[in-house]
Formats: structure tokens, sequence, C-alpha cells
């Protein structure tokens, strides 16, 4: 990649007059208040893992130092997240004037808090999801320990030097990279033992996405504003660069703050979750006790859980024989691992079901589930939904009547209840992460997407239809289940708008980008694959 991107002084040379608003001089009060809030919030941490870590035994020193670790890591990967992903939301309100950019930047970074903080988890338990089956089932061991820290430092590593370079790159991609390449790596080293791998039907709908994302951001925002042009050919100020801090027309300005808003809501919501699944599973490795299970349930739950589960069973296979435990969840983790539909594999997920609906009815509580019970309980009930997951989507489910289909997936949601869930204080840090982390590094990025796309300074309806273009491609990428790039419809939306309105293209960034949009997954892959060779090492 080439790292010789010019500087804003050599690549353009704008009006002094006209890209002001980006070096506007943050508020006095800014760093006291701030400073206040991460006191505040780490606090309110603080007491939360202390009531949580109150009724399991207590943690010697090398869990504390590892788990301490390990959550660093992971909020730091969020961290360079927010200045990184989050600038690319802002860059379009501020060399617009819609607002002023410390205004702007403290906006995107609560609009990121709140997307955190409503997210319903279900991203973050998807990316969960995407590693080796083996790994998640033994997250407590020495692999699962080296799983997660090279996935997560790869991430890290390959954001931090695409944005000192100013390179805009996606930071959804360099984690599904990192994953797939920790996935590789456990496939070649445990390939005679069965150890999983790359979902290659994963792969293949992230390439897609990666491939025709930016294509479609940068040919819709080149025809919104050919049509932008056509409807409002008679407001010419529209279509010319801002005068100094000059704000938008109040339509356009309420247009680009509300998709400004959108995005950085939508990216908070999406990309904050990421964050939240990988602690969860640091939790569940190094907690069970405490994360495993989700504690919030009441006996009224635990009980409902138990009657459909016994339910369930007939239902997924009839006429089922008992299969004992240790059989019954091999059968299920090799069918994860190679999607081969077997005769076994449904009466094995029966009998997990009638199994776990006989070991929770021994208790009132989840609390009163002994450690080693729970970690044992987690993991069947993760191969069974998983399994049921894995089976409807290869259509490979028994065709059940309308009844039957209604106890299965009552039963499922119930099992996802008990999996899929995140504790307040984790969400907070996470927001806060990302928020800081929009706070403190955005301007690299910015001044890219801003400055060094184009020949010519952003106008108005650049700015609007770029960032329109962003928030309806992610919304419908959202409804699709798509894992599309806020970075990468943006930037690519950017330089539609610029083709369009016969600006030009700084070929040297676009060089740059393109390449990074090229390189992240096969670099981030070898990076995590390599750095999970390594901690194997040593574990």
């Amino acid at each position: 990649m080439n790292s010789n991107i010019p500087s804003a002084q050599e690549s353009v040379h704008f009006d002094s007059n006209k890209s002001k608003n980006v070096h506007a001089p943050t508020p006095k009060f800014f760093v006291p208040v701030f400073l206040t809030i991460i006191i505040a919030t780490l606090i309110y941490i603080g007491f939360q893992v202390s009531a949580d870590l109150a009724h399991v035994p207590p943690l010697n020193l090398y869990s504390v130092i590892l788990l301490s670790t390990a959550l660093l890591i992971a909020l730091g990967f969020e961290f360079v997240n927010g200045f990184h992903d989050t600038a690319n939301a802002v860059a379009t309100v501020i060399y617009t004037n819609a607002l002023p950019a410390p205004v702007a930047v403290m906006w995107a970074g609560f609009c990121n808090f709140l997307g955190v903080m409503l997210a319903s988890g279900a991203v973050a338990y998807g990316i969960i999801a995407l590693l080796p089956v083996e790994l998640i089932m033994n997250v407590n061991s020495g692999a699962g320990f080296a799983m997660v820290f090279a996935l997560l430092i790869a991430a890290i590593i390959w954001n931090l030097g695409t944005w000192f370079f100013g390179i805009p790159a996606s930071s959804s991609h360099t984690l599904i990279g990192s994953i797939l390449g920790v996935g590789l790596m456990n496939h070649l080293l445990n390939s005679s033992t069965g150890g999983s791998g790359i979902d290659m039907a994963q792969l293949l709908k992230v390439g897609k996405a990666l491939l025709f994302s930016p294509l479609i951001g940068f040919a819709f925002a080149a025809i919104v504003f050919v049509l932008v042009k056509f409807v409002f050919k008679r407001h010419l100020s529209l279509f010319e660069a801002p005068n100094g801090h000059t704000p938008p027309p109040p339509i356009v300005r309420a247009l680009l703050i509300f998709t400004c808003t959108g995005v950085s809501f939508a990216h908070g919501s999406n990309d904050g979750q990421k964050g939240m699944g990988l602690i969860m599973l640091i939790l569940v490795g190094l907690v069970p006790l405490a994360y495993s299970l989700n504690k919030n349930l009441d006996s009224d739950q635990v009980q409902a859980f138990t009657t459909l589960s016994q339910k369930a069973a007939p239902v997924i296979a009839a006429d089922y024989a008992h299969i004992e435990d240790e059989k019954a969840r091999l059968i299920l983790t090799q069918y994860i691992q190679n999607k081969k539909v077997t005769p076994e594999v449904l009466p094995a997920l029966a009998s997990t079901t009638h199994h776990l609906g006989q070991e929770l009815a021994q208790y009132s509580s989840l609390k009163d589930i002994p450690e080693q019970q729970v970690t044992a309980i987690r993991n069947e009930m993760y191969l069974s939904t998983t399994t049921m997951k894995t089976l409807d989507k290869a259509d490979a489910l028994p065709k059940w009547n309308d009844a039957d289909k209604k106890t299965v997936k009552a039963y499922q949601k119930s099992l996802d209840g008990f999996l899929q869930y995140i504790p307040t204080w984790v969400k907070v840090a996470v927001a806060l992460a990302l928020g800081l982390g929009t706070m403190v590094g955005w301007k690299r990025i910015v001044v890219t997407v801003g400055e060094r796309i184009g020949k010519n300074h952003m106008t108005y309806a650049q700015g609007m239809s770029a960032e329109l273009v962003a928030m309806s491609t992610i919304a419908a990428a959202d409804g699709f289940g798509l894992p599309v790039s806020t970075t990468h419809v943006l930037n690519s939306a950017v330089a539609g708008t610029m083709v369009a309105n016969k600006s030009g293209l700084q070929w040297v960034t676009i060089r740059n980008i393109l390449s990074a949009w090229v390189l992240t997954l096969p670099a981030t892959i070898c990076l995590s694959a390599g750095l999970y060779w390594l901690f194997l090492r040593f574990v």
C-alpha cells in the first residue's frame, strides 16, 4: 500500500476561507466535562463488575490480569473503531458547514453511544458464530484465549496503520478478516482431528458485500447528485463550495444532520455489537459462573424452558432414542463443523433438548447451578441453537405443522434468551470507548474524506447526496442482513458525487483507498493467523 498520501496543503489548494470548520478549536469545557463522564462511567462499571463477581469464587491474580488485559484490548478495538469509522459520518456535515466540527464530532459520539445502548445483541452473537465451534466451547482454554487476543490485536494493528496514513478502511471487514484468519489457522493445525476453519458461505457473502457496496455507493450517489442538480437547478448556491462558515440552506442542513445522525446511530448499533460479542466471549471464558448464562432470568422463565424442551424434543425427532450426552455433543459439533446432515443429527439434537430440560429442572434458579455444570449446560445450549439455525439455513429441518413449528421456534427463542444477553455495564463500556474514540482521533479520516478525494471542495449538494445514499444503503443492507461497510459506502459515494459534478478525483488518494479496500481481508487474515499460531506457542 502506498503510504505517500499528500498532505492537505499538497493535494488540494482549497481557499483558506472555505475549509476552516475542520480546524475549529475544541470548546474549553470539553476536556473537564468528558473527563468527568469517563470517571463516573468507570466507577459505575467497577460497582457493576463487583456485584457480578460477589457470588462467585474469588479470582486468582493470573485470572484478574488476563481478564483486565483482554477487556482493555477489546475496548481498545472499539476506541480505534470510533476514530476510524465514525469520522466518515461527520465529514460531510463538517465540510458543508452544516455543523461546527466540535459539535458534529460530539453529536456523532453521542449517537454512537445511543446506538450501542439500544442494540439488541443479535449482531454481537452473530460475530461469535463465525468463530470455530470447538474454540467457542473451550474459550477458557489456552487456545480460546489465543484466539481472542490474536483476532483483536490483528484488527487493532490494521486499523491503526490505515488511520495513521489517513486511509479510510472498514473496521467491520478488518474484524471479519481477523476472525477468518484464526479459523484458517485453527483448521490447518487441527485438520487431522476435524478442527473447523473458514465458513466458505459466509466468506462469499462478505466478499460480495465487500465488492458491490462501494460500487453501489458510487453509482447511486452520482445518480442522486444529478437528480438534485436537475430538481434544484435554480438554486445555484447548493452547487458551490461553502464560503467561510456559511451553513447550507435550512432544508439541506436539516437533511445533512439527519443523515449524519442516522449513519452514526447505525454505526454504534452495528459495529458496537462486535466488541460486545468478543467481551462476552472473554467473560464467559474467565468467569463462567457469572456470565455463561443470563442470570436475569427468573425461576418462572427457567420452568417455562424446561416445559418447552420436553415438548420440543419429540417434535424435532419423533421416537428418538436417548443418546449419551458426550456422543450427542460430538455429533452436533461435527455437524456444525462439516455441515453434513447425517441420520444421527436430529436424534442427537432431540436428545440434547430433552437432557437440557432435565438438567435445568433440578434447579430453582440459575444461580444455584455449580460452575462446572454451568459450562456444560451453556455448551449444550450453544450447540443446540447453532445446529437448529444451521439446519434451517440448509432447509434440512422436518416439515412441521404450524403448532409444532411454533413449539420449536419458542424453544429456540428461549435458548437464545439464556445465551444472548449482554450486561448493561458491557454496553456502557463499549459505548464509552466508541464515543471517546470518535472525539479523539476523528480529524485524519475527516480531512481525507473532505479534502483528498476530490480536487475541489465539497459542495452542499455533494455532501447531501453522499450522506443520503450512505444512510439509505446501510439501512437497506441491515434489512437484508448484508455486511456492508459504512466506510466503503460513504467514501465511494463522495467520489461518485465528485465525478458527477466533474470536480475530478485525486488519484493518489483513490489508489490508496482502493489498496486498503482490496488488502484488508488478506492482510488481516494473514496477520491474525500468524498471531494465533504465535500465541499458541506460549499457552
